[in-house]
Parts: C-alpha cells; sequence; structure tokens
C-alpha cells in the first residue's frame, strides 16, 4: 500500500503544528487540565484544522485515542439520520481511560443540513458530561447560532510561504528528495497555503523519479504556468488576438489544460499587468462572466476567446 504523504507527515505533537501558535496556546491550556469545551474550528482548506483535532485526541487519550474517538466527514453523512443514530449511540458511551468523556469529530461541519444541525445541538447539550465535539468547517456562518454559542471558537490563519517552506523541507529531507528553488516557489504559488496540496504535489512530482523542478510541478499539478497565461493577456491587451488565441489553444490542447483552470489564473494574473486600476475592474468582471458560463457548460475555447476578444477591446480603449 503506497502511503500518503500528506497523512505520512501530518504534525502528531501539539508543537509540530504549523503556524496556528494563536490557536494551539488556547488547546495546550485545556489539554493540560485534560477538560475540552465543544470546539468549532474554521478557517480555509489545509490548515490544519482536522489535524489539530485528531492531535488534541493523541494528547488526551494516548495509546487509547482511536477508541475513544469517532471521526465523520460531515459532507459525506450530512442528514439527519447520522445525527440521530451513529452520533448519538457514540456519544452517550463512556470513554476508556481516565478522561471522562470521548471526542467527536465532525469535519466539513458546514455541509450538515439544517434539520441535522438542529439535531447535534440537543445531542451536544444532552450529552456534554461525557462526549466533546470538534466540528472543523470553512465557514462558520453556515453553522446555525445555537451551536456556535456551545463552542469555544477558534479562527485558523491561512499559512504564509514561510511556514509552508517550513513543511515542503520537513518532507524533502524525509524522503530525500532532489527540488530546486524555482521547483519550491512554484509548489507554493499552487498551493496557495494549502498544506495538503503541498505534500501531495510533492509525492506527484517524487513518483516521476525526476529532479523537482518548476516545469515538472506545473505539468504534474495540470495547471497553467503564470507566464504563459500573462504573454496570452498581454498579446490581447496589444491587439494581437491571433497570438493570444494561439496560445491559449497551446494551453488547451498541447499542454491538455483545463479551461476553468485556465481562467482561474487570469484571474490571477490581470492584478500583475501593467493596465489602469479601472481596466483591471472591468477584466475581473469579464472573467467573473466567462467562468460562470464555463461553469454552466459553455464550451471552454470559445469562451475564454470570448474574453480575449474583450480584453482586446478594452486594450484599444472601447
Amino acid at each position: 500500500m503506497i502511503e500518503v504523504w500528506a497523512e505520512k507527515y501530518r504534525p502528531k505533537t501539539l508543537d509540530e503544528v504549523i503556524n496556528q501558535e494563536h490557536v494551539v496556546a488556547r488547546v495546550k491550556a485545556f489539554v493540560k487540565e485534560k477538560n475540552i469545551p465543544h470546539m468549532l474550528f474554521a478557517g480555509p482548506a489545509g490548515t490544519g484544522k482536522t489535524t489539530l483535532a485528531l492531535v488534541i485526541a493523541r494528547e488526551l487519550y494516548g495509546k487509547y485515542w482511536k477508541q475513544n474517538v469517532l471521526e465523520l466527514n460531515a459532507s459525506d453523512e450530512r442528514g439527519i439520520d447520522v445525527i440521530r443514530h451513529k452520533v448519538k449511540d457514540f456519544a452517550r458511551t463512556k470513554a476508556i481511560g481516565d478522561v471522562p468523556f470521548k471526542i467527536i469529530i465532525l469535519d466539513e461541519a458546514d455541509a450538515l443540513t439544517a434539520e441535522a444541525q438542529q439535531a447535534l445541538r440537543r445531542t451536544m447539550e444532552n450529552y456534554t458530561e461525557i462526549s466533546r465535539f470538534i466540528l472543523c468547517c470553512n465557514y462558520s456562518s453556515k453553522i446555525i447560532e445555537p451551536i456556535q454559542s456551545r463552542c469555544a471558537v477558534f479562527r485558523f490563519k491561512a499559512l504564509t510561504d514561510e511556514h509552508a517552506k517550513e513543511f515542503i523541507k520537513r518532507i524533502v529531507e524525509g524522503e530525500n528528495l532532489d527540488i530546486t528553488e524555482d521547483g519550491i516557489e512554484a509548489i507554493l504559488y499552487i498551493a496557495e497555503g494549502d498544506l495538503r496540496k503541498v505534500a501531495n504535489l510533492l509525492q506527484a512530482c517524487a513518483i516521476t523519479g525526476e529532479k523537482i523542478t518548476k516545469e515538472l510541478v506545473f505539468s504534474v499539478a495540470a495547471q497553467a504556468k503564470p507566464e504563459d497565461v500573462k504573454e496570452m493577456l498581454e498579446n490581447a491587451l496589444k491587439g494581437n488576438f491571433i497570438k493570444a488565441r494561439e496560445k491559449l489553444k497551446e494551453m488547451l490542447f498541447k499542454q491538455g489544460l483545463a479551461g476553468e483552470d485556465i481562467v482561474k489564473e487570469i484571474h490571477r494574473q490581470i492584478f500583475n499587468l501593467n493596465i489602469p486600476e479601472e481596466t483591471k475592474v472591468k477584466l475581473i468582471d469579464a472573467t467573473g462572466e466567462t467562468e460562470f458560463r464555463i461553469t454552466e457548460g459553455g464550451d471552454a475555447q470559445i469562451q475564454i476567446e470570448a474574453l480575449l476578444a474583450k480584453i482586446m477591446l478594452l486594450g484599444k480603449g472601447r
């Protein structure tokens, strides 16, 4: 069985958790007392919410942590029956060991239906003495207020490049990888602070057996290179529509990129163009419309060519 690096290099202790010192400091105090409240972890994907929940369980229960933890992904099991049966049955049984409560981790809790959240509220209330809940979500606003008021809320920050580099270094040294500086920068650019994506990208690149370079990273990630997209946009702004179209076709057909990925990179590159702010605003508006049309089923090539046509006209001041 191939080991997934995102799991292999997941922190095992509170001291190994990266970039969330403001959260870890509060959590350590609860763990030391062996008495945690219900918790709500909110923040971007790949910033360590589920990892911290599992680390808390390891620190509290030691070798018995798996017997005392129920981990569910609420996006898969999001209905009221899951709360009424699976969660409730686990919540009302006593813990193994010297800690008087079990832990129930609900990942992607913002995917729970409104009815399930109402049932969860009652379960949290009725079994507080013998069970604690840790809810992980990207958007805390989707969690009903009665649940939020029962939880200590922790906000997770997106990881900085420095902390992501620290994580890359840990994997590179652990797996003895050969990686260039521009390869590291490419991973940071694509991952955008998501450590899960960092680990998966490194593993996918390492499987090729080659030195990990910028070219390899973008090839494995199947993502548009910033310089290609920028060149396409600049050609369109200069009025050279044919060259811009050729670059688009190269990305779509030779590189095999998805239209949605090209549009996302266009959105990122607009801010780097040497054009007036007003023009950037118009380009963002046009890009949003293109992304919507592709999502709704429009042909990617036609829609992005239409966007390039709008960019060319804006470049000419029309």
